[in-house]
């Protein structure tokens, strides 16, 4: 497979994860701030901008339907969720031949959607709404990638996409929301701290899945295991590693000539990292330190996939 086209279906798949995750985050947060809590507006709102990566341009300013709309629909901003929709979309165009019909005409929809002056309209009527109508836009669109995309090489580099950017946010956003939350009362699960853990399960649209393996037992030890370390539930790192891991390897044995040795060798390194522990050991050497180790791998693995598939030299594809 071509550089360019790699390159391109990896990031159409990577900015659609980040619109996700930003539109599931920003929606939990409006929808805590409906409680006035122990915390301020103004807390949970730099806890938002924390757990998205720090983006420029969205320090609080005490109206927070202009904030949410910055978030959203500015176009300035590459981190808002129109950014990262129109470069998916400019990314899928470049390699419109690769992709299927309806993956194109699902994420044109969710573009024009998103630009459209009746969702402008909505966000004053509903934002709550409209914000699951993109979120369900882009679902659709996943929906599709696996079910008219052909298993190669090509939607193997949308899956490394989606799941590196998955583990990078889920990592940031545990590691903000843990700092939070490690002030919990041991044995808490009323009041305040309970809406603050379900707010946190939900960013992952994890809350169900939680409730299926802890029933309803919400504590801040037992969310922090599942999201990191369980390994049948998609939104959780270790499940996101092991599937990086799976999609390396088919692209290693699809034919390509450029060995990912060393890319497997990384991925296993971070993959045994989290197969061969426990929340126990996790809290005891400090969680905020094992979630930053982890969004540095993943930097890491990124800085692989581009060396091997990327921006590698002619020579060493001659000689591989």
């Amino acid at each position: 497979m071509l550089s360019r086209v790699a390159d391109s279906l990896y990031w159409m798949s990577r900015y659609l994860e980040r619109a996700e995750n930003t539109l599931r985050q920003l929606d939990v947060t409006m929808n805590l701030m409906l409680d006035p809590g122990e915390a301020s507006a103004e807390t949970r709102w730099s806890r938002l901008v924390a757990a998205l990566g720090n983006p420029a341009g969205l320090e609080w300013n005490g109206n927070l339907e202009n904030m949410a709309r910055e978030v959203v629909f500015n176009r300035a901003n590459p981190a808002s969720v129109i950014s990262c929709v129109s470069a998916a979309r400019e990314n899928a165009r470049q390699v419109r031949d690769e992709i299927s019909t309806e993956q194109w005409q699902r994420l044109n929809r969710l573009f024009h959607h998103i630009q459209s002056p009746e969702a402008a309209e909505q966000f004053e009527r509903d934002t709550s709404e409209l914000l699951s109508l993109f979120v369900d836009g882009i679902h659709l669109f996943k929906g599709v990638t696996d079910t008219t995309m052909i298993h190669g090489q090509g939607w193997q580099f949308i899956r490394l996409g989606r799941y590196l950017e998955r583990v990078y946010a889920t990592a940031t956003l545990l590691e903000v929301f843990q700092a939070h939350l490690g002030t919990a009362p041991e044995g808490e699960s009323t009041g305040y701290f309970y809406l603050e853990q379900v707010g946190l399960l939900r960013c992952c649209t994890a809350f169900e899945a939680y409730c299926q393996v802890h029933t309803a037992d919400i504590a801040t030890e037992k969310i922090l295991s599942f999201l990191l370390l369980n390994r049948h539930f998609p939104h959780a790192i270790r499940y996101s590693v092991e599937s990086l891991s799976q999609s390396i390897q088919a692209i290693g044995a699809s034919g390509s000539r450029r060995s990912p040795d060393e890319l497997l060798v990384s991925v296993g390194r971070l993959s045994a990292m989290l197969n061969y522990t426990t929340i126990s050991e996790v809290l005891r050497g400090g969680a905020a330190s094992f979630l930053r180790s982890i969004r540095q791998q993943s930097m890491q693995i990124h800085d692989l996939i581009y060396h091997h598939y990327v921006h590698y030299s002619i020579q060493s594809a001659l000689l591989a």
